[in-house]
């Protein structure tokens, strides 16, 4: 008997959810109240950096591993994944945080002014050390999550619209449901908490970087993602709080501050957008999959979203189609 499978909310876990099981030959409903993915979602505000490496510095060893899967995941999925890896530098005065990060991280190579010279002649003139992390690679958020709609639709797959209950169940059509809603899941999750962040999109013509670069400082840390026609993306903020509403002028004047002391051409840069949202989380700042009798609940990808979301999803797929217990899975292991 085929498995009727429907999954709540079409931000990034749950269309990666769906692709993978209907890549699997599942048959699977989408549902969202709010439809496709867009501004309302928290995924729309990701920056996309697919930096395992990188992520060791505060992140489980989990997150590295398990994070190697996306790049190849995410092209094997129709997105456009660029593999020029991730350079990370320090200010004069904060030098010693490259050599701190290096310590604690690997999969890396040092650069003197040279070597960064020969990566990003845009950025030789100001830094003369940087990290090197050539296995890691970034892609477009918005593009991306396109790219996993668009595959659904052609499979017959559309976001349907969702109205159902609190407690996240798809129906009584469905024989499993697996929500996705993220922060909504909190009705239902009450470990879950926001953690805040926000971002700004510019265009500097005058700035040519190719690859993201993490600007570190022991206050304002900020990180930088090309996307492309000289557009930019620039994060860094990680608020305790679920509050969703505009960017602070706090955060626009530290984010500006330090793009421009990366490189002073930001200091023309249009502005295109402000954008903020809460991402869920759990206690340890990692996911879990959790079973409630028939209902599946994926959730807690912190600052992860488009890193861990293809390991979850195939984890989600191995449960559901072949029985098999995730490792991130943490309570109610019977059988269906």
């Amino acid at each position: 008997m085929t498995l009727r499978i429907t999954i709540l909310g079409a931000g990034v876990m749950g269309l990666c959810a769906a692709t993978e099981l209907v890549r699997r030959g599942a048959c699977v409903r989408l549902l969202d109240p709010k439809g496709p993915p867009g501004p309302h979602g928290c995924s729309w505000w990701a920056g996309g950096m697919l930096a395992p490496f990188c992520e060791a510095v505060t992140a489980e060893a989990s997150v590295v591993r398990l994070g190697q899967e996306a790049a190849a995941w995410w092209e094997g999925a129709g997105a456009s994944v660029i593999r020029a890896g991730t350079l990370v530098v320090a200010l004069g005065r904060d030098r010693v945080e490259v050599e701190r990060f290096a310590a604690r991280s690997t999969g890396h190579r040092i650069l003197d002014a040279e070597g960064l010279d020969a990566l990003e002649p845009g950025l030789s003139a100001r830094f003369s050390r940087a990290l090197h992390f050539p296995g890691e690679a970034h892609l477009d958020p918005r593009a991306a999550l396109a790219a996993l709609h668009v595959g659904l639709s052609s499979r017959g797959v559309d976001v349907e619209a969702f109205h159902g209950a609190a407690d996240g169940t798809g129906g009584s059509d469905t024989d499993i449901t697996i929500d996705c809603r993220g922060l909504a899941a909190a009705d239902t999750l009450p470990d879950l908490r926001g953690v805040r962040g926000e971002m700004a999109v510019l265009r500097a013509p005058d700035v040519a970087l190719s690859r993201p670069v993490r600007l570190l400082h022991p206050r304002h840390p900020l990180y930088i993602v090309p996307r492309g026609e000289g557009l930019y993306m620039l994060g860094a903020t990680q608020i305790e709080t679920a509050h969703r509403g505009p960017v602070t002028a706090r955060s626009v004047l530290e984010l500006m501050g330090a793009a421009y002391a990366l490189d002073p051409a930001f200091g023309e840069a249009e502005v295109l957008e402000l954008g903020a949202d809460a991402r869920p989380a759990f206690p340890d700042n990692l996911p879990r999959i959790r079973r409630r009798g028939s209902t599946i609940l994926v959730n807690g990808l912190f600052r992860h979203g488009f890193l861990l979301s293809p390991a979850l999803a195939r984890m989600v797929a191995d449960l559901v189609l072949d029985g098999k217990h995730p490792e991130v899975m943490d309570e109610d292991h019977g059988e269906w």
